[in-house]
C-alpha cells in the first residue's frame, strides 16, 4: 500500500488485526486515496466482534469482516472529496457521519447505497 500502514487498521483491543484487513479493499482505498489528494485518516478499520459490540455496532458489522473503514471528514470539502475518490473505484456502500465517511465493500449486503448517521 502506498498511502496506509496495516496498523491504522488495528482493532483497539487487538494489536496488530489491521492486517485481517481485506486486500481487495485495502488496494480500493489506497487508489482512492491517490485520487482524492487528500489523506485519509482512519478512524475505525477491523474491529474484533468485542470491540463492535463497545462501539454500539454487532458482529455482522463489515468492520468485523475486515471489508469497512471509516474515515475522518471534518469538512464539507473533505467530504466531497472522499465520497467522490471512494465511488470512482467502485466503492459504493457509504455511510455519512457528521465528521466521517463509512465505506465498505461487504459483497452480503446491498450496493449502490449511501445513509447517513442521525
Amino acid at each position: 500500500m502506498k498511502w496506509f500502514n496495516y496498523s491504522e487498521f488495528d482493532s483497539p483491543d487487538e494489536p496488530g488485526s489491521g492486517h485481517y484487513m481485506d486486500q481487495e479493499f485495502l488496494d480500493m482505498l489506497d487508489e482512492a486515496r491517490s485520487r482524492a489528494g487528500i489523506p485519509f485518516v482512519i478512524t475505525s478499520g477491523y474491529r474484533t466482534e468485542e470491540h463492535s459490540y463497545a462501539v454500539g455496532s454487532n458482529a455482522a458489522s463489515s468492520h468485523c469482516k475486515g471489508v469497512a473503514a471509516d474515515i475522518s471528514a471534518a469538512t464539507s470539502r473533505d467530504r466531497f472529496l472522499i465520497v467522490t475518490a471512494l465511488l470512482e473505484v467502485g466503492i459504493d456502500r457509504l455511510g455519512i457521519g457528521d465528521d466521517f465517511i463509512h465505506c465498505d465493500i461487504d459483497w452480503e449486503k446491498p450496493g449502490n447505497v449511501i445513509w447517513n448517521y442521525t
